[in-house]
């Protein structure tokens, strides 16, 4: 069990780190015996545990206790720990290197974190605010420089090796699901249903130039083959016997992503009303945010896409900062995608500091507006479903890879194998961490004048040899809703005793969660986190249709009252 002794405000994100961390923890009780105690507040008495952590960028009242002298501060910096980096972005004191301890926290040449080990105890003294760091990602979210680290699942991970590196037997849910390596949401924001619907505007005009003149441009910088040249040449010559209705849309998507997705579900997010650009739209451009279809003119296809196990969620104009607007939205595509729960994403990703209280209040089960366009990676530091600050039931599914991202010239323009390692990348993260890796491929990418659609076959080729759980938005986002309701409880006193019951009230979990017991085999010599921990793990499948019970002590999991599973000897 985990005491934490948090500084005022941090209830709130105290709470929400613990739902990510899945462990049992609970506000510091004084008198009570924990095997480990966080603290961010200045105000830490003495405590009884085998591992005390102390965050804090602020000088101690503890540190002078400790023989730890204070050195520099410093407004953010990237951490080495072992072989990780960690980006800080709320502040970082360092220490003077004649400190009592040992360092084993660098910012370039200068000690943030030291360790103080006594007989049967030890201090773990780091200078930053881990809970700071969490409010941040999950409200401001990353730089784009930093787009690549998963930097809260770093966090957690560091966290996790220092109790293991004590000698510490660890419990926790992770946020992947039993029998699965992580979770794949394949998505596609509709903008256009066919090229058919925009004749001598702006996006025709912009279709053509990019088909003629930008294709052979890319063909010499080698971005595109000189057969897709022809084709899209091809296309553009076409355009006339599409509007006559000759020839067909080669951007109509449904077809095509129904097709290359076979088996597997999507989610596709719809616009409910055309001509409509919407209020307070940043850019030049922002009439062009305006689509010319609306979603009830594809009820035809939205019955089409059910019948293949797909979802349909809310492409949002407004709802974005306006609840009322957002409610009009959701009311439009439930009528047609024939349920009263879903999901959003704003169209261009727009949002602000509101939006996510805006949407919960709009009715929203989701949203999944939380990502880049000028590059992929980890915009809130995680690949976990999280829970927005100030909402009562709006959970945020973060979005990681996005098509125009990848390849836009004005974006990341990378070649089609520069963007295979950018997203081998975040699918090795995804195997370490789990959580739920979010694609984005838009309606007309599979096409001419974008030809990406080989390269998302290629990724959904990869992606099925990974053992991963696809899933809808609705689904993946059910599924964490789901290990969040999962109960940690003392099976008995005191706090300290290593038997700990795991509850849940709810409908069947599945995939089940998997639960997790690291078994330190011994403590570390150095007592240091960041490398390779000596212990092991053993995972269990909990589908939490009745209580279950571990016993740290025997390595025995029950499910109440029958035996289930017991450890390795």
């Amino acid at each position: 069990m985990i005491g934490v002794i948090a500084k005022p405000g941090q209830a709130e994100v105290v709470e929400e780190f613990f739902e990510l961390f899945k462990t049992p923890w609970e506000i510091y009780r004084p008198g009570r015996a924990y095997d480990v105690v966080i603290a961010t507040s200045d105000l830490i008495a003495e405590v009884k545990t085998k591992l005390l952590i102390i965050y804090g960028r602020g000088r101690k009242s503890i540190d002078s206790r400790l023989g730890i002298v204070a050195h520099g501060e410093h407004c953010r910096d990237v951490l080495t720990i072992g072989n990780k980096f960690l980006p800080i972005y709320c502040g970082l004191l360092t220490f003077a290197d004649d400190s009592g301890g040992v360092s084993f926290v660098k910012a370039g040449s200068e000690t943030v974190g030291l360790r103080i080990g006594a007989a049967d105890s030890t201090v773990l003294r780091l200078g930053y605010d881990l809970f700071d760091e969490i409010q941040s990602l999950l409200t401001a979210g990353q730089p784009v420089e930093h787009a690549h680290v998963p930097t809260l699942e770093i966090h957690i991970q560091i966290l996790r090796e220092c109790i293991i590196g004590a000698g510490i037997p660890l419990l926790e849910i992770p946020p992947v699901a039993a029998g699965h390596n992580f979770a794949v949401c394949l998505t596609h924001d509709i903008d256009f249903v066919g090229i058919r619907r925009h004749k001598l505007d702006h996006t025709m005009w912009g279709f053509v130039y990019r088909a003629t003149v930008g294709a052979v441009r890319n063909a010499i910088r080698g971005r595109l083959a000189w057969s897709r040249l022809m084709r899209s040449w091809q296309a553009a010559v076409s355009l006339p016997l599409v509007y006559a209705g000759w020839a067909k849309d080669f951007w109509e998507p449904f077809e095509w992503y129904l097709k290359v997705e076979e088996g597997l579900p999507a989610t596709y997010f719809l616009i409910p009303f055309k001509r409509r650009a919407g209020e307070k739209v940043p850019g030049r451009h922002a009439s062009r945010r305006a689509t010319a279809y609306d979603i009830g003119e594809l009820s035809e296809s939205a019955n089409m896409l059910h019948q293949h196990g797909c979802e349909l969620g809310v492409h949002g104009i407004d709802a974005w900062h306006d609840s009322d607007r957002g409610k009009k939205e959701l009311a439009a595509v439930t009528a047609v995608a024939g349920r009263s729960s879903t999901g959003i994403r704003m169209h261009w990703l727009l949002q602000d500091e509101n939006t996510p209280r805006i949407l919960d209040q709009a009715g929203y089960a989701y949203d999944s507006t939380c990502g880049y366009n000028e590059t992929v990676g980890y915009r809130a530091g995680t690949s976990q479903v999280f829970s927005p600050f100030r909402v009562q039931t709006l959970l945020e599914l973060p979005l990681h890879i996005q098509d125009g991202a990848l390849f836009y010239p004005q974006r990341l323009d990378l070649s089609e194998q520069e963007a295979e390692k950018r997203c081998q990348a975040l699918i090795d993260n995804a195997r370490e961490f789990g959580g739920v890796l979010t694609l984005l491929w838009h309606d007309r990418s599979h096409a001419a004048e974008r030809f990406w659609g080989d390269f998302y076959i290629k990724l959904l080729r990869v992606l099925k040899a990974r053992d991963v759980w696809f899933g809808t938005a609705a689904e993946v986002v059910a599924w964490f809703r789901k290990r969040r309701a999962a109960r940690f409880e003392l099976a008995e006193e005191p706090v300290a005793s290593s038997r700990m019951r795991i509850r849940y009230e709810g409908e069947e979990i599945h995939p089940p969660l998997r639960i997790r017991f690291h078994r330190p085999v011994n403590r570390r010599e150095d007592g240091q986190p960041g490398g390779e921990v000596a212990g092991t793990f053993v995972d269990f499948s909990w589908d939490g249709k009745s209580p279950c019970e571990l016993d740290a002590g025997s390595g025995s999991l029950t499910t109440l009252p029958d035996l289930a599973f017991s450890l390795p000897k």
